[in-house]
C-alpha cells in the first residue's frame, strides 16, 4: 500500500501543487480506513464514500481511498464543508469525519518556525495525530446505501422528453415516468424555455461615432 507521502505526491502531481485541504483529504481518508478497518486505497468498491465540499480535500479523499466519481464509489453533496461520509457497504456502518474547529490554532504547535498561516496548516496537518485533527461522528444515511448504488444495468426513459435515465434515478408521477429535469428538479432550465420569457436583446454601452458629428 502506498505510504501518506507517497499519497500527497499523488495529489500535488493532480493539482500541481499541495496545499492544506489536499492533506486534510489525504489524512481523512486514512483515519477512515483505519476506523472501519479496511485497507485503503482500495482495490475494490467497499468503500463508498459522499463528500462535502468540491474543492480540492475531495482529490486528496479520492486519492487516499481510491473512491472516484466515475467508479460510482464517490458523490459529491456540496454543503461547502471539509468533511466527508465514509460508507463500509457490507456492514452498513457509516463515519462522518471533519476537521476540529481549532485545528488552524493548534497546527502552529507542530510548525512553530512556520513563515505563515497556510505553511503552519501545511505542515501540522500533515504532523498532527488524527484524533486531534479530527472529529468522528457515527451517522445514518437519510437515502439507503443500496438506492445510492443503484443495480447495474437498470435503465429507463423519460416519458416527456425521452432521455436515458440510468441507475434507478427515475421519478414516477400519476403514473408517468419521469427523469429528475421534467419532474420539476432541475439544475438548469432550456434558454427557448417559455418560463424564461423573451427578454429584449441587451443595448449596447457605448456611443457610436457617426461621420460628421
Amino acid at each position: 500500500m502506498p505510504t501518506r507521502k507517497e499519497l500527497l505526491d499523488m495529489t500535488t502531481t493532480m493539482h500541481r501543487h499541495l496545499c492544506p485541504r489536499q492533506v486534510l483529504g489525504v489524512r481523512m481518508g486514512l483515519y477512515a480506513g483505519e476506523l472501519l478497518g479496511l485497507a485503503l486505497p482500495q482495490s475494490d468498491k467497499r468503500l463508498y464514500t459522499i463528500v462535502e465540499t468540491d474543492g480540492c480535500a475531495a482529490d486528496g479523499i479520492a486519492v487516499a481511498v481510491n473512491c472516484w466519481v466515475g467508479r460510482r464509489t464517490l458523490r459529491i453533496e456540496d454543503y461547502g464543508k471539509v468533511a466527508a461520509t465514509f460508507v463500509d457497504t457490507q456492514t452498513g456502518q457509516a463515519l462522518r469525519i471533519v476537521p476540529r474547529p481549532t485545528v488552524r490554532q493548534r497546527a502552529y504547535a507542530y510548525a512553530p518556525d512556520a513563515a505563515s498561516k497556510w505553511e503552519a496548516q501545511l505542515i501540522g496537518y500533515q504532523l498532527m495525530p488524527a484524533d486531534e485533527l479530527f472529529d468522528v461522528q457515527e451517522v445514518r444515511l437519510r437515502t439507503p446505501i443500496e438506492a445510492l448504488i443503484s443495480r447495474p444495468g437498470r435503465k429507463a426513459l423519460c416519458d416527456v422528453c425521452g432521455e436515458e435515465i440510468m441507475n434507478e434515478r427515475e421519478v414516477r408521477r400519476d403514473g408517468a415516468l419521469l427523469c429528475r429535469a421534467c419532474a420539476g428538479d432541475s439544475y438548469y432550465l432550456l434558454v427557448a424555455d417559455p418560463a424564461l420569457g423573451h427578454p429584449e436583446p441587451p443595448q449596447p454601452q457605448f456611443a457610436l461615432l457617426l461621420p460628421g458629428r
